[in-house]
């Protein structure tokens, strides 16, 4: 199955099925999931990173669990655009990935997410210590809900 941006993998998705939205950090791996009908967005889990292999198959678990139809990692872009050292580790954790499951995998433009919710976090209320045990798999939703809602607009400019 493909890897490439949200747009381009939209075509290899069913009409129903949950997503899995990474936000992949170097200690961390933040992950939510979509309703079957891909409205909502809600925060999962968070991983501590290990190494790829047994990262990739607690992955696969928790698709396999939600019945999910395709991944969407986060890609860090830099502000100007442009693709640095993170946005290429991203690339080759979904490239890995991709050898391991059918799902699509789709990327989506993470710039200032995990910026956005830590201040809805503190917004709350919340604690330091509360943000940052939650503030990983609320950037996975985050991410997911802008890729929702961008396919969610697809859909609508193909029956337009």
């Amino acid at each position: 199955m493909p890897v490439a941006p949200l747009i381009d993998i939209a075509v290899h998705l069913p009409a129903r099925g949950a997503l899995i939205g990474l936000d992949l950090g170097t200690k961390t791996i933040g992950v939510a999931a979509s309703d079957p009908d891909r409205r909502l967005a809600t925060g999962v889990t968070t991983i501590a990173r290990k190494s790829f292999t047994p990262d990739a198959q607690r992955l696969l678990v928790l698709a396999a669990e939600r019945h999910a139809a395709g991944f969407v990692l986060g890609l860090p872009v830099n502000m100007d655009g442009t693709e640095g050292p993170r946005a290429q580790a991203t690339r080759a954790f979904a490239r890995n990935l991709a050898k391991l499951t059918p799902l699509p995998i789709g990327f989506w433009d993470e710039r200032l997410s995990t910026a956005a919710v830590e201040r809805d976090l503190i917004a709350a209320d919340m604690s330091r210590a509360k943000r940052a045990k939650v503030i990983d798999h609320h950037a996975a939703a985050f991410i997911l809900q802008g890729a929702l809602d961008r396919l969610a607009r697809l859909a609508l400019d193909k029956t337009a």
